[in-house]
């Protein structure tokens, strides 16, 4: 029996961060939408995120967005989003990369202007708008998920570094906000390995007691996210900009300011009063890429107040590619692979 399976991939970066969006090599998913379709790859097939993000294959710094089969009919495709984390529900720079992917490949056909279609994430329908120019896309806006937050300032005693403050957002994953000036920080792309030990010794201590459920959603997992800010500055009408740091765990701090960090400070900042309805906050990352959060309205999440959002980027195809799975190799385990690839 031929052992040897190909996975075709358009690997994509939006603000530095790398997903490789698969878009053919897998077989057919069992579930009734894309969310069952990601609790069976969690539960049964794990093996295809790992292979895709792990040596020799990939690295933890990159994401993958699988292209699956969507339940909606308003939907053009689904997508499974997979990072060293596990199995978010939802991310806006996988989104971006993903809408981008899909253009950019003809699977969805591009107009040139502006165009919108919907997805469909393991969270819900994403709605997209993409402004395309010469075959080229050249930005795109997706609906954040409706963000709030969970809990305001609380302090939590972390070893080696005291007591810490911060407060608990959803946008699309539970997020661990930090004022990073009180820890000491510029955010500056000197300080990043200082940021991912700081972040992980948080994170860890913040899960130790974390019992947060997603009022709709239910059981999302323990913490993924911390989110660094920055000052935040005005810089016109209507308009704010901060830096940022985003930190998935377990070590990685990501290249963009991330879409759902983006979104969990709009929250805040509407929590706190400091921003109203059509204004944005631009988040700038380490390495100066830059995500606009713009907030449009409010929402209730159960018994929670929440922002509507949107947030724009641009993505940038890379490669086009396909890998050659060996199932007979040792560092790949082929047990829970067999399920999926495609023979």
């Amino acid at each position: 029996m031929n052992r040897v399976r190909r996975i075709q991939l358009i690997d994509t970066h939006s603000g530095g961060d790398v997903s490789r969006v698969v878009t053919s090599g897998i077989g057919l998913l069992p579930g009734r939408n894309v969310r069952e379709k990601m609790e069976y790859l969690q539960k049964h097939a794990d093996g295809l995120r790992k292979l895709l993000i792990s040596e020799p294959y990939g690295i933890p710094e990159m994401s993958v967005d699988l292209i699956v089969e969507p339940s909606h009919p308003d939907a053009v495709a689904g997508y499974i989003i997979m990072e060293v984390m596990g199995y978010p529900v939802y991310s806006g720079s996988n989104t971006i990369c993903t809408a981008t992917a899909l253009l950019e490949s003809g699977i969805v056909p591009m107009q040139e202007g502006e165009q919108e279609f919907i997805l469909e994430s393991p969270a819900g329908l994403a709605h997209i708008g993409a402004k395309c120019h010469n075959g080229r896309v050249e930005s795109i806006t997706c609906e954040g998920l409706p963000s709030y937050i969970a809990a305001y300032k609380e302090k939590i005693n972390v070893k080696g570094i005291g007591d810490v403050t911060h407060s608990l957002a959803w946008s699309g994953g539970f997020y661990g906000l930090i004022d990073a000036t009180e820890l000491g920080f510029n955010l500056e792309l000197k300080e990043e390995p200082d940021l991912a030990a700081t972040a992980f010794k948080i994170t860890e201590a913040i899960r130790k007691d974390f019992r947060h459920e997603h009022p709709e959603l239910g059981n999302v997992g323990p913490l993924p996210f911390l989110h660094f800010m920055g000052p935040v500055s005005k810089v016109a009408e209507g308009r704010f900009e901060s830096p940022s740091a985003t930190y998935v765990h377990p070590g990685v701090i990501c290249r963009s300011p991330t879409g759902t960090g983006t979104s969990a400070r709009l929250a805040l900042m509407r929590y706190e009063g400091l921003i109203k309805p059509g204004e944005s906050l631009e988040t700038v990352s380490l390495r100066n890429t830059r995500f606009v959060g713009t907030y449009y309205g409010d929402t209730k999440i159960g018994g929670y107040r929440g922002v509507s959002n949107r947030i724009t980027g641009k993505a940038q195809v890379i490669a086009r590619s396909e890998i050659v799975v060996d199932l007979d190799e040792p560092l790949v385990n082929p047990t829970d692979l067999e399920l999926v690839l495609d023979t």
